[in-house]
Parts: structure tokens; C-alpha cells; sequence
């Protein structure tokens, strides 16, 4: 009798160990969630009679988290119990507003003679059911929790609510880690995005998400590129920059944000016996189009806005097909001054912009007068 085994047999037992281990882990973390947004409820139900506001003492979670612990082990620590009541707080208005719906729901199905269910009726059908099986413990109503508790955590930090919500969206359909989203908090990914949109664009931020429909979407102003390990003020090239970016390309292209495919670099376009070389060529899926990025280590200048335009309108010509949506030019820099790009480009320009670069993570000073400016100007709340 043979003992070798097939590598086929051996692959596909290991995917389903791997997928199955996959799964424990996922409703692990779910349940884990779940529980502690219960006994975060159960915390101020039972020490302030329900009332959100009352007085809190600490004391009362210290002999709480020394019994749990004694009895179930690490993880009830005083700092994660008063995280689990603050995501309770954080959370309930969930559970309110699915009480309201469920009840709706009911009145809506008693109200209603029997027969054939309508397509509404059996749209209200699937949302009770849907909510019937989001009841925790005890009948508890339990919002809708996407992430893990480690996730809540770091969500938890940010007081402004609009701002959470972003977060809290982008991580769950960006899949984003721990690791992950503790960079785009961090690095004010938010507040960046918000530069660039409107109060009304600024306010779907909270309620969508990051929605990439036009091309000045995609743009953050500036981008941080702390990843890459250049020192603020050391003296580096434009290649020394291109070739750190090329070596973190998928820190890079996280950093870019939605939808973004590498291409080349140094894309050479000849034409009338003389050569070009585009530093950085991508395409963006979503938009359906070719983004070109040139880099500048230095102030930009008009002739570095008069360059993007001829490589966004050779690329229109002669690369992008049919199908595809206009090629779009960004221009990275250190430094820019507006009214040069005012005067430069024309005013309905859609296709070149122009942001800037910081190598480093601002410090507290630094972002709390970008966060002061931005609720200047859209008139967000910010924290």
C-alpha cells in the first residue's frame, strides 16, 4: 500500500481546516462584540437605573472587574469595562431606533387583511426577521456590529460622531486592520477628505462612506506618506522619492485611497523626436481611468501644471480607449501656492489637480489648527 497521498487531497483538507479556523475566529469576535455591548448595557441599567447621565463611580467597576476576573480571567479590566459602557452609550440609539422599527413592523402586519403578501409586505417581513435575529441576551436589540472588539477601541477615541461613522464605515467595507484603520485615524484621513468636498459632500462622509464618483473624489489634500521612512527635512531627490514609493508600493496605493491598480514608473511618451518620462502611471477601476502622478520635491511651479496637462491630453489621444473615462494628472509637491494653480489651469478643470505631501504623521498642535480650519470652513463639528 502506498503512502504517499495526492497533493490535490492534502490542498483541498487544508482549505477547508484553514476556512473553517477562518469562520471560529469571525464568530468569535462577533459574539465577543455582542457580549460586551451587553454588559455594557447591563452596567448602566443596573448601577444607574438607566440613566445615562447619572454619577459613575469608579469604585463600583473596580470591585466588578476584580470579581469577573477572579471567575472568568483576563479581559474585564476596569479601562475595557468602562470601554464596554461607553459602547453601549455609543451604540444604544441602534437598539432605540430598531424597537421603533420592529414595532412599526408589527403594526404594519396586523393592520393588513390576509392574502397574498405584497412586495412591500414582504420587504417589512424580512426586516423584522432580520431584527428578530439581531435579539441578544435576555431580548436585547443589539445594533448592527460589522467589526471586531478591537476595532470599537480605537472608534471609541473619536468624540465627534460624524467623523466615527466615516471610520466606521470605511473600515467594515474596506476590510480594514486594527492596524489599518489606527493609520487612517492617525493620519486624519477624514479631515483630509473633507479639504476637497463641499458641507453637503462633507456630511455623506458620515452616512456613505467614501464614494468615488468624480475624479476630484479620489483627491486628498495632502497625503501622508510617513511609511515611506524619509526625515521631514533631510535632503532627498525625486527619484530617492519615486524609489521609496515604488518599495512600499502597497502602502502607497493604500494611501491613495479606492480602486487604485499600479501601471508603471518612468512611463516614457515620445513624440516630435523628444521623450517624456511620467514618473508614476495607475488605474483607477472604479473611475475607469488612467492616473498619471508626478513628483515634486519643491514649491510647484506653472510649468509643472503646462507638463501634467500635455501627458493628461497625450494619454487621452493616444493611450485611453473608447470605453474609458478622461485620463487624470496629480501632482504631488512639498509646497504650493493656490493662485498659481488659480491662474494656470483652466476653470473648468476636472482632470489636474494638485496636492501636497507631508512625510511625517502631523503632531497634536499641527492637527488641532487643520481641524479648526476645516470646521471654519464646512462648518463641521470636529473634535
Amino acid at each position: 500500500m502506498s503512502k504517499a497521498i495526492s497533493n490535490s487531497l492534502f490542498k483541498n483538507i487544508s482549505d477547508v481546516i484553514l476556512t473553517a479556523r477562518t469562520n471560529i475566529v469571525q464568530q468569535v469576535n462577533s459574539t465577543m462584540v455582542k457580549t460586551y455591548y451587553i454588559i455594557g448595557k447591563l452596567i448602566i441599567d443596573g448601577e444607574q437605573d438607566g440613566k445615562k447621565k447619572a454619577a459613575y463611580g469608579t469604585l463600583t467597576l473596580q470591585l466588578l472587574s476584580e470579581k469577573l476576573t477572579q471567575k472568568f480571567g483576563r479581559g474585564f479590566s476596569v479601562d475595557n469595562l468602562e470601554n464596554m459602557r461607553k459602547f453601549y452609550l455609543t451604540y444604544s440609539i441602534s437598539e432605540t431606533l430598531s424597537r421603533k422599527s420592529l414595532q412599526q413592523n408589527q403594526e404594519f402586519q396586523s393592520n393588513n387583511k390576509v392574502g397574498e403578501p405584497t412586495i412591500k409586505q414582504k420587504s417589512e417581513t424580512l426586516s423584522r426577521k432580520s431584527l428578530q435575529q439581531n435579539q441578544g441576551f435576555q431580548g436585547i436589540i443589539l445594533p448592527v456590529l460589522k467589526l471586531s472588539w478591537s476595532h470599537y477601541v480605537l472608534l471609541l477615541q473619536i468624540e465627534n460622531e460624524p467623523e466615527r461613522k466615516f471610520y466606521e464605515i470605511e473600515a467594515a467595507n474596506e476590510k480594514w486592520s486594527v492596524r489599518e484603520l489606527k493609520r487612517q485615524i492617525d493620519s486624519e484621513l477624514y479631515i483630509r477628505l473633507a479639504r476637497s468636498r463641499n458641507k453637503k459632500k462633507v456630511k455623506e462622509l458620515s452616512t456613505n462612506g467614501w464614494v468615488i464618483e468624480r475624479p476630484e473624489d479620489v483627491i486628498k489634500d495632502p497625503y501622508i506618506i510617513n511609511f515611506l521612512g524619509l526625515k521631514e527635512h533631510e535632503s532627498y531627490s525625486e527619484k530617492d522619492l519615486e524609489s521609496a514609493i515604488i518599495s512600499k508600493l502597497e502602502d502607497f496605493l493604500k494611501e491613495l485611497g479606492k480602486g487604485f491598480l499600479f501601471v508603471s514608473r518612468q512611463q516614457r511618451i515620445s513624440f516630435d523626436d523628444e521623450h517624456y518620462y511620467i514618473d508614476l502611471v495607475f488605474y483607477n477601476r472604479i473611475l475607469k481611468c488612467f492616473v498619471l502622478i508626478d513628483l515634486k520635491i519643491g514649491s510647484l511651479k506653472h510649468q509643472d501644471l503646462g507638463q501634467m496637462q500635455m501627458y493628461v491630453n497625450y494619454y487621452d489621444e493616444e493611450i485611453k480607449q473608447v470605453d474609458e473615462n478622461k485620463t487624470i494628472g496629480i501632482i504631488l509637491c512639498k509646497s504650493k501656492k493656490e493662485s498659481i494653480v488659480k491662474y494656470t489651469l483652466p476653470k473648468d478643470n476636472k482632470q489636474i489637480f494638485t496636492s501636497k505631501y507631508k512625510t511625517y504623521l502631523p503632531n497634536e498642535e499641527q492637527l488641532q489648527w487643520v481641524m479648526e480650519e476645516e470646521a471654519a470652513h464646512y462648518q463641521v463639528k470636529l473634535k
